[in-house]
């Protein structure tokens, strides 16, 4: 992974990609660019999938889309979806995605959060929609996303109340699997991809693709397991299981 990106900080692991939103000088604002970028990220992970862990630079996650940008778009951008296509292909990439957020994730910073499988947050943590107040709505995802995440009640609170969620509100909405101090977020977010990076890839590919198809099910299941039942991962795991066991 040897692109230059000039809002991005990429690192690519053995098994997963650690990618930084790195435009300090507006506190990692989602610009025209760093989406082209992000674009470019994910079409490497589709071609070699792996672990996606996805963080912004200097305690902020994202401080939401470049307004300045936003204020020169008219409709025909916002039919291109600039901002929404992008969130949902981070959203069906292969692998699981973890988000670490410390401080602002506002705006479309939220909506890429949201977008990620997982989040985990340190307790300066803040996500919050305002778009209304700009004059515009919360159209990269929050509008559907987030009512799955937390329900309702709590996804109308930040888009139409402007509530912001910190980091204890989201961890008792379940948006954020855990709340850490801030100098180990680093360290918690990779003991959490160490984590899943221990189970089969394919069945983590598998069960991604199953939960990520509502509506096919139970067909999908179905399928998914059929194709794992094959493998011979899953037969090396059960068998080391049991034998396992059977010397305890």
């Amino acid at each position: 992974m040897s692109t230059a990106y000039e809002t991005l900080l990429v690192e690519e692991r053995e098994d997963r990609v650690v990618v930084t939103l790195h435009r300090p000088e507006a506190r990692n604002a989602i610009s025209g660019r760093m989406i082209a970028e992000l674009h470019e990220v994910c079409g490497l992970l589709e071609a070699d999938p792996k672990l996606l862990l996805l963080t912004g630079h200097g305690r902020v996650f994202a401080g939401g889309a470049d307004i300045a940008e936003l204020l020169r778009r008219g409709r025909d951008e916002a039919l291109q979806g600039i901002n929404s296509r992008l969130f949902e292909r981070v959203r069906r990439l292969p692998m699981p995605t973890l988000a670490a957020v410390d401080g602002w994730a506002l705006g479309g910073g939220a909506e890429l959060a949201y977008a990620c499988d997982l989040r985990i947050a340190g307790p300066d943590a803040v996500f919050g929609n305002p778009e209304p107040g700009l004059g515009i709505l919360a159209a990269a995802g929050a509008c559907w996303r987030l009512p799955e995440l937390v329900g309702e009640s709590i996804a109308k609170q930040v888009l139409l109340a402007g509530r912001n969620l910190d980091a204890a509100a989201s961890l008792a909405a379940g948006l954020v699997i855990d709340v850490v101090p801030a100098e180990k977020l680093p360290e918690e977010a990779h003991a959490l991809l160490d984590r899943m990076a221990r189970s089969s890839a394919t069945a983590l590919r598998l069960t991604k693709l199953v939960v990520d198809s509502p509506g096919a099910h139970p067909v999908a299941d179905d399928l998914a397991q059929a194709v794992l039942f094959e493998g011979q991962d899953k037969k090396d795991r059960m068998t080391r299981f049991l034998e396992k066991r059977s010397r305890a």
